[in-house]
């Protein structure tokens, strides 16, 4: 039986808790943890902690939640966004990132999400494309931060040039980019930059190691049963891509999805013969 203190035991919890009951930081370190299987996590727990701590106690001595979190964790701490060495895979494992004091919009936001919520305030990720940002705050008095960018404040014009930047100068906003993301999204979203670098180095091995861990919480997922089946068919394990394609049938939230399983299974039937 696997120790409740091990990541893969708290991953397997996290896949069976409704969104909002999911605590981001548990399971950053967790992954985290997967990778660095020798290295204890309380220090990285008791720091995650102390940042909370400290916030609260600025904001008992009169500073706003956006004024507390930008004294703490950037200025007091030197958390930073990693501009010179961004696509380091160190950026996207929290404990990495905790010991170098630097990491990806995604990675430094789960910092600021799980320090608000801890102080009691509402914070969500937003399902703005490319670069990860943060809304925080209660009522009229909620703002859109910039975690990649100490903390900076960003109005609607930033985000509309931002939007340009990232995806295309005919982009424009629109209300979908101002959802909160789901906690398991925002999960995913961490391990897809882990994933992504190594298949781009065309480490496929290792990028299935983090699909496999993104399963563990999010057993659900069509998309990730459709990327382990294309990296496993990639690698020539074609018998472990099969049962890849077929759970992504099985949870295929719609025809067309299931009819591309079963095809790619057919497709992948004439290797084994």
């Amino acid at each position: 039986m696997i120790p409740n203190s091990h990541p893969e035991y708290i991953l397997r919890d996290i896949a069976t808790r409704d969104d909002a009951d999911i605590d981001l930081a548990a399971g950053a370190l967790a992954l985290a943890a997967l990778q660095r299987p020798c290295v204890e996590t309380g220090w990285y727990k008791a720091h995650i902690q102390q940042l909370s701590d400290e916030v609260n106690n600025a904001l008992a001595r009169g500073e706003d939640l956006k004024g507390a979190i930008n004294q703490v964790i950037f200025c007091s701490h030197g958390y930073t966004g990693d501009t010179l060495t961004y696509d380091d895979i160190q950026n996207a494992n929290l404990m990495r990132v905790i010991d170098r004091k630097k990491g990806l919009p995604v990675a430094l936001g789960i910092l600021l999400l799980q320090t608000a919520r801890s102080c009691g305030y509402s914070a969500d990720g937003l399902n703005f494309p490319g670069h990860f940002l943060i809304r925080m705050g209660q009522g009229r008095e909620r703002k859109i931060v910039d975690p990649f960018n100490g903390g900076v404040e960003r109005t609607a014009l930033d985000l509309r040039d931002l939007l340009k930047v990232t995806i295309g100068l005919d982009a424009e906003l629109v209300p979908e980019h101002y959802e909160a993301a789901k906690n398991r999204d925002i999960l995913i979203r961490l391990q897809t930059n882990i994933k992504t670098r190594h298949e781009c180095a065309g480490r496929f091995d290792k990028a299935i190691r983090v699909v496999d861990s993104m399963l563990l919480f999010a057993p659900g997922s069509p998309f990730l049963w459709r990327e382990l089946g294309v990296l496993q068919s990639r690698t020539g394990n074609y018998g472990a891509a099969i049962e890849a394609f077929r759970a992504l049938f099985e949870h295929a939230p719609s025809e067309a999805m299931q009819q591309e399983a079963a095809s790619a299974i057919q497709k992948l039937k004439r290797f084994l013969n």
